[in-house]
């Protein structure tokens, strides 16, 4: 039923009947669309195009030259595409015939006589005009609906290419290219696919009719017709010209808008940062400044598109005008029939010269030109190919990775270089072959799995992120849920595993997205395991149950490569390898490197305790006994559950565009834009009238004010965007938690290119055909006033036909707008976790996830194309009736009829038939793409938090002292959200090094995030005597600084990263990076501060970029800083730099640390340990460890012996340091240093009272 041969059925289409029926009593959703057929499936359709493309590229390497996108894609489609030239060509036949009967038909009225028995002959002709009209229609729309679906096809194809070929792009490959580009060639460029496929027929078939029509012009008024013709042809390379510097235009502009999304990417996967750094402001000047280049292009793309309809609409009439001109000055007289045949003629041409002809040389250079030199440049793109030898059962029982002699580079071309702190990671990378050995050999028998150093989650439930495409064992599953920590976090979430999580796992902590990474890698039930740190980002108890619990207990019998920073585990490895720039200095057990003297020994802490008690059996080295603590941490408050925030639906409203709407689209470019619609009146009226006395007067006055339009409904567009982006900056993070980044890069790319570019001409030309319809119906009535008769039965039939098809059109353009996000946010999704999919070879599956992404989205558009052609078959299908209503009432009102009346009556309904249906379906369009405006606007009204400047300012030098009271706060990342911080109130003094500590889920970072505001706390926060709830929160986010638990680095240069808006001297960045010692690494690099980082700065280790973090945080000198989990992901060498950094470089601030390593902390002035959102335990890091039943005890107690006595006496050095520097201040103050009493005395007071 989908065979689009229907047409040939009294009713075309009907299988579109049920869902009309349906869509006018309810809303549609996405189950009452019709599956996808499978010659339209995106497998089917990638595979295929991909095929060509693959022997294109072995064709071309054989030839020694570039290979060619449009040479496989012509190879593929073109005879399928070739066929459809066919209606094309009947079609434009039809169009020079229909005149030759409208002129015999005349020459009827003008030769009329009642004895003469012509009658019979002449309804011969008013039933050709009338067939050709109906087999116009038909034809028409039957090529529209293949090419469109041609076009689709192509997109389809490109699309799963583009994603597969993302799924391959190697480390080089994806420095030269960004997920903000990659999803603009899905969300823009292949778009082109679906506009060129419509005119390119027009290149062969537009000099065919030209010469059919010379002939027949050459007998109607002889070689008169050669200067209208010379006219005519002296137009289309003015037409051509005015192409190519369109698509001129159009590359200048794609290059704006790759540049804008590119940014509109990094801002929302960044934007807690840019909300803590108050970095709103300049990146809206960033974004608007790229955005206001972007509308310059596209204004100047209008202003040219303007002139070639202006040049279009005048030809006509210039064509004619030197046409009759030379025709009569050679002596011929005018007559009725001539007049019309050779306007009827020249109409019918000059659409097709002066309009598709040139419009298929504008799309098929702009797609050439640009579009598809973008996407071959990216499927040429380098690609990691991995080699793949099936695994024996004897490899799988001897399970090994074997490695000699091994050199790699990241990339030798770029000349990056590769820190230190990268070179665990690189040695993983390495076994999963992302990083080709260069020299060396390298052996893996066995099936490898992988848990990343940066957790990585997909959308979808967090069974599905678990399972990660394995049937579900439940006996297994329940085992790895305990193992990993998760099972208690399963019992309390709503909708248990089934919960959906965010993109990029925004609605899990840190430490429950770091569990379930690592779930999924044991539930693979693989041969090898690879673990890159995943005990870094849980606290010390929870790391200790996951240890024994799982690394050592569920995988116990499996061969594991475990990098950690965490050195108290190290006891029970089978081997330890120790790494230092780049080569491998020791190997062995942990007794061997004790004896081995290396350097790294130096880390090792001798563990002098002995064991109490004997083991009852001899253990393999690599299981350790599993202490009391960990066996009672299965009911123990450790492992309990964390608030989950669930993933909010993409909203979709109901019902029709409210008036309300358009005013708020027209209010964002001009208050007076309505009076420029108005405008449009006066000159239609004289373009109406020059057909009736033939003068020339105001057309191009016509046209100035279509552009002018055009540039106010841009500048609608501008202003839209530019308050959709203030509205994302200013509104709470909890929004980007539960809306993926997807969903919001779609409004900022498929919304807004439908407001650029074709909302603006679709609303343009429907005014315009509108007031033409007005012009036409009011000079045909004058002339024959009985016309009104059909005209106003079918003007009332349109109207409801137009709201009984909007009202399921509407709904398939809004299901269209929602399935198209999943698209971009599975892309989005995939490049982040890309070295995951490739170790777990789910490649092929992650692509059949793409495919059905894909499919639903084609569900939705075949739909959409569909149903406009139902809806212009019909209208059509009335306009022919109106055509043969007109055409045989003149015969029968013969008597009264003269020649000149019938050829303007029969030519306008002919006109009419076109113009008519063209006019209420770009109503329709108009209606269906203002659903983007609606979309946009609905990002304009988001939540917003609290003004970023206020009446009430601090002082200047405020905080000068970094005095921060907490006062009974409360915390809830949502108004209906669970309270995660409760009844807090604590003093963190001036100058103070205070550590936060707290098993996973205690809400550590929630103070963090009441402190900078991102949801406003309930209570009091009090800094420097400063509410912070009565400031702006640029006035206080500026004041504070903060290294975040992720490091963000933004696409740009190091200095953009250092300093992005150029606050700083050269002489500070460079003392910023010396102090962090970065200064001689970025020395090295190519460009020096000028050097171009990858995208999120991913060719920087995680170090570097917390390295980077700590720099801003130099330059920003402030009083307060705050350091987020910061160490989490690196060595301890570099923790221990950024500890000595900050120790050294913020010696007067406050300083705010929260870690899960308790040595970093232990050293802290004062520890706060927080449990379920409550304050437990305040005090001196050596009085915490004198209560025995504290958390922080046990938390110390969960490190293992030598760590335990190495924080101990630590914690006693820092409390002599502090008694010693106490007791010398006091003395001092009171001028008796060397009074041996005031000593004892100020000693025996400190005893009594251990806060004084």
């Amino acid at each position: 039923f989908w065979k689009f041969s229907t047409f040939s059925n009294p009713n075309p289409l009907p299988w579109l009947n049920p869902l009309f029926r349906i869509g006018s009593k309810r809303r549609l959703e996405e189950d009452d669309m019709y599956k996808v057929l499978p010659e339209d499936g995106s497998k089917r359709l990638g595979e295929e195009l991909q095929s060509y493309w693959d022997q294109e590229v072995e064709k071309a390497t054989k030839e020694l030259r570039t290979p060619k996108l449009t040479k496989a894609i012509i190879r593929c489609y073109w005879r399928s595409y070739a066929v459809l030239g066919v209606f094309t060509l009947i079609e434009e036949m039809i169009k020079v015939i229909q005149p030759v009967f409208l002129g015999k038909l005349i020459l009827y009225f003008e030769s009329y006589n009642p004895d003469n028995a012509e009658l019979y002959e002449a309804y011969g002709y008013a039933a050709g005009v009338s067939l050709s009209t109906l087999g116009l229609a038909l034809l028409h729309h039957l090529y529209f609906y293949h090419v469109q679906r041609a076009g689709m096809k192509i997109r389809i194809a490109m699309c799963h290419m583009i994603y597969r070929k993302a799924l391959c792009l190697s480390a080089t490959a994806m420095g030269q290219t960004t997920t903000g580009q990659i999803v603009n060639l899905l969300s823009n460029d292949v778009n082109k696919f679906d506009e060129v496929t419509i005119f390119l027929h027009f290149l062969w078939v537009a000099p065919l009719q030209a010469a059919a029509v010379i002939g027949l012009l050459w007998q109607e008024i002889g070689a008169s017709c050669l200067a209208g013709m010379a006219v005519l042809f002296f137009l289309m390379p003015l037409q051509t010209i005015f192409g190519k510097l369109f698509s001129k235009y159009r590359s200048k502009t794609a290059a704006f808008t790759d540049s804008r999304i590119r940014t509109m990417n990094e801002v929302v996967s960044g934007i807690r940062i840019i909300k803590m750094y108050a970095w709103e402001k300049p990146f809206a000047a960033l974004v608007n400044d790229v955005r206001r280049k972007e509308i310059s292009k596209i204004m100047s793309s209008s202003y040219l598109r303007g002139l070639n309809m202006a040049s279009f609409f005048t030809a006509n009439k210039i064509i004619l005008f030197v046409t009759f001109t030379v025709y009569v000055l050679v002596g011929n007289k005018i007559s009725a029939s001539r007049v019309f045949v050779t306007v009827s003629l020249y109409s019918a041409v000059r659409l097709t010269v002066t309009l598709f002809f040139p419009a298929a040389i504008e799309k098929v250079s702009e797609s050439c030109l640009w579009s598809f030199s973008l996407m071959q440049k990216f499927l040429l793109l380098d690609e990691l190919v991995k080699a793949h030898v099936p695994l024996t059962q004897e490899d799988k029982k001897e399970a090994s990775v074997e490695i000699q002699d091994l050199i790699c580079y990241w990339d030798k071309v770029s000349s990056l270089l590769i820190f230190t702190s990268l070179l665990q990671s690189s040695l993983l990378s390495t076994v999963l072959e992302e990083l080709p050995a260069e020299k060396g050999v390298i052996k893996v028998k066995g099936e490898l799995t992988y848990a990343s150093q940066q957790p990585w989650v997909f959308p979808g439930t967090i069974r599905s992120n678990i399972l990660f495409g394995k049937e579900l064992q439940p006996q297994r599953y329940e085992s790895v849920l305990r193992a990993c920590a998760l099972k208690r976090d399963m019992e309390l979430l709503p909708d248990g595993d089934l919960t959906v999580i965010g993109d990029r796992g925004a609605t899990l902590s840190g430490g429950q997205k770091a569990r379930v990474n690592l779930a999924r890698a044991v539930y693979q039930d693989a041969d090898i395991y690879l673990l890159d740190d995943p005990l870094s980002a849980v606290d010390a108890e929870v790391g200790r149950h996951l240890f024994e619990q799982c690394i050592c207990g569920i995988l116990k019998e499996k061969p594991r490569i475990l990098v950690t920073h965490q050195l108290q585990y190290l006891k029970a490895a089978d081997q330890i390898l120790v790494l230092k720039e780049g080569h491998m200095v020791a190997r062995g057990t942990y007794s061997e490197l004790q004896q081995s003297g290396v350097d790294f020994t130096s880390l090792l802490k001798k563990d002098e305790e002995e064991e109490g008690e004997k083991e009852e059996a001899p253990r393999s080295p690599r299981i350790r006994t599993i202490s009391q603590n960990s066996v009672r941490s299965h009911s123990s408050s450790v492992l309990s559950a964390e608030p989950v925030h669930t993933m909010a639906e993409e909203t979709r409203t109901e019902g029709t565009i409210g008036l309300r709407m358009y005013w708020k689209y027209f209010r964002a470019g001009a208050n007076v834009i309505i009076f420029m619609l108005m405008l449009f009146s006066a000159p239609q009226a004289f373009y109406i009238l020059h057909d009736w006395w033939a003068t020339e007067q105001r057309k191009l006055d016509f046209h100035s004010t279509n552009i002018t339009a055009n540039d106010m409904l841009h500048v609608s567009a501008e202003t839209l965007h530019n308050r959709m982006f203030n509205s994302i900056l200013r509104t709470p993070v909890r929004f980007f938690d539960i809306n993926p980044i997807g969903r919001i890069l779609n409004r900022f790319a498929k919304d807004i290119g439908h407001l650029d570019s074709l909302l603006p001409w679709t609303f343009v030309d429907f005014i315009q055909v509108f007031l033409q319809i007005i012009g036409v119906v009011a000079v045909a009535s004058s002339v024959i006033p009985w016309i009104l008769i059909p005209v106003l039965p079918l003007l009332i039939s349109f109207l409801f036909l137009r709201r009984y098809f909007l009202r399921t059109s509407r709904d398939v353009k809004r299901i269209e707008s929602t399935t198209r996000s999943p698209v971009f946010s599975h892309l989005s999704s995939s490049l982040q976790g890309l070295c995951t999919i490739r170790a777990f070879k789910a490649e092929e599956r992650f692509q059949q996830t793409f495919d059905a992404h894909q499919d639903l989205h084609s569900e939705a558009w075949f739909l959409f194309l569909t149903t406009s052609r139902w809806f212009a078959v019909r209208l059509d299908g009335m306009c022919s009736v109106f055509v043969t209503i007109t055409a045989f009432g003149c015969l029968l009102l013969k008597d009264s009829m003269k020649a000149g009346d019938v050829g303007l009556a029969l030519s306008y309904a002919v006109t009419l038939m076109g113009m008519f249906q063209w006019g209420v379906r770009q109503s329709a369009e108009v209606e269906n793409m203002m659903t983007s405006v609606e979309r946009v606007v609905e990002y304009t009204e988001l939540e917003s938090e609290a003004p970023w400047e206020t009446q009430k300012r601090p002082p200047p030098d405020w905080p000068n002292r970094g005095l921060i009271t907490f006062d009974k706060v409360n915390f809830s990342y949502s108004s209906d959200g669970p309270v995660v911080l409760k009844n807090i109130s604590a003093m963190f003094r001036p100058r103070e090094k205070v550590g936060i500590v707290g098993r996973t889920g205690a809400g550590k970072s929630s103070l963090i995030s009441a402190l900078f505001r991102l949801m406003e706390p309930e209570g009091k926060i009090i800094v420097d005597g400063v509410l912070t709830s009565e400031i702006g929160l640029h006035d206080l986010r500026q004041k504070m600084s903060i290294i975040p638990q992720d490091p963000m680095l933004f696409t740009g240069t190091m200095r953009k990263n250092l300093d992005p808006f150029s606050q700083h001297s050269d002489h500070d960045l460079w003392k910023a990076l010396e102090e962090v010692q970065l200064k001689a690494a970025v020395e090295e690099l190519p460009n020096k501060l000028e050097t171009e980082l990858a995208e999120s700065g991913s060719n920087f280790s995680v170090g570097q970029r917390q390295l980077v973090c700590l720099a801003r945080a130099v330059l920003r000198k402030n009083r307060i800083l705050i350091i987020d989990e910061a160490t989490a992901n690196v060595d301890p060498r570099t923790d221990e730099l950024i500890q000595k950094t900050i120790r050294d470089k913020f010696k007067e601030c406050t300083v705010l640390t929260i870690a899960h390593r308790l040595n970093t902390i232990i050293d802290s002035d004062r520890i706060l340990v927080l449990d379920a959102g409550r304050i437990q335990e305040y005090d001196a890091p050596h009085v915490l460890l004198q209560n025995q039943n504290g958390i922080f005890y046990k938390m110390v107690q969960q490190t293992g012996k030598a760590e335990v006595a190495s924080l101990l006496q630590t914690a006693k050095q820092v409390s002599r340091a502090q008694e010693s520097g106490l007791i010398l201040i006091i003395t001092r103050l009171c001028g008796i240093l060397d009074s041996d009493w005031s000593v004892a005395t100020f000693r025996g007071m400190l005893s009594l009272d251990n806060n004084l």
